[in-house]
């Protein structure tokens, strides 16, 4: 409107130059007044329009709103209905109750006796098994406690040991703790020339240490194991292979520590392992000078746990 109003103006004013000074001037001021309220207009339609846009958002919101408190009234209704249901239900079942209450009080009364017996012969039990429990972690503790011991023991008997043969140290010796066993391996340069049995006397004198040591400890289990690489056997004499000769010289050693009177021969035990038990390959020179030993192996006396086990 505003826009045809001065387009009309314009067109009036270049029709007629010959219009008045007055009354162009009183035109110009109708345009200018024109203008501003158009300008006016048009902020105010900004305004509108932000309003416009604001009211729809809340809106939004107020429908969103009015859905999820209508969804909220059918839970609500429905979660009323199922109350009413379980209501009756309970109501019916007291109504039942109620009816039967006196055979149901006795049928009751009856399966609490049952109950508290059935519970009496379980605690009996429970009490018992309580008892064995305790019997059991008690000897399970003196177990601990006998196997710790055993292995301090070994840990004395290889520290003794290990002092005993310290001059040997280097010369193909070793002492050393495992599995709950001591084992002293010596290498056959400490004790035997090539294919003989004859112990030197250099072995010899390590072997009459480790028979002081065992003197002392009447109740250690004494096990000699010969062993060879898996060269054959090229010797002569009554030696066939190397099974003898791993066995000949388990009893070389055998026959050492016996010369101690305090040594019990009954825990004394000699085998030949021949070239099966090897600690290295015996590809190398090396592998074969290992693979070519005695190792004496020590055993506490298990009878005790072994009892004690079997109790369990």
């Amino acid at each position: 409107m505003i826009k045809k109003t001065f387009l009309g103006l314009t067109l009036l004013l270049l029709a007629s130059s010959c219009v008045s000074k007055k009354i162009y001037n009183e035109l110009e001021n109708k345009l200018a007044n024109l203008q501003k309220e158009h300008a006016d207009l048009t902020n105010e339609n900004g305004e509108l329009q932000k309003a416009k846009t604001q009211l729809e958002s809340e809106k939004e919101g107020l429908t969103s709103e009015l859905n999820k408190t209508k969804s909220d009234l059918e839970k609500l209704k429905a979660d009323y209905a199922a109350a009413q249901n379980k209501y009756k239900v309970l109501q019916d079942s007291y109504a039942a109750l109620e009816k039967n209450s006196g055979e149901a009080l006795q049928t009751n009364l009856k399966k609490n006796h049952e109950l508290l017996a059935e519970l009496d012969a379980k605690s009996k039990a429970l009490a018992l098994e309580k008892e064995r429990l305790s019997k059991n972690a008690q000897r399970l503790q003196e177990l601990e406690d006998l196997i710790a011991a055993k292995e301090a023991a070994m840990k004395k008997l290889k520290d003794t040991l290990s002092k005993a043969l310290n001059g040997f140290e280097g010369k193909g010796l070793t002492v050393e703790q495992k599995n709950g066993k001591v084992y002293v391996s010596m290498e056959n340069k400490l004790l035997f020339n090539s294919g003989s049995w004859a112990v030197g006397s250099e072995g010899k004198k390590a072997v009459v240490e480790v028979a002081k040591v065992l003197g002392d400890n009447p109740d250690i289990a004494v096990l000699i194991e010969g062993h060879t690489d898996d060269d054959g056997f090229k010797g002569t004499g009554p030696i066939a292979d190397n099974w003898d000769l791993s066995t000949k010289r388990a009893t070389a050693i055998v026959a050492i520590l016996s010369e101690n009177k305090k040594v019990n021969k009954q825990n004394l035990t000699a085998a030949g392992r021949s070239e099966y038990a090897p600690l290295l390959s015996n590809a190398t020179p090396e592998g074969k000078a290992k693979n070519r030993r005695i190792e004496i192996i020590l055993t506490p006396r298990l009878d005790e746990i072994s009892k004690m086990l079997n109790e369990f």
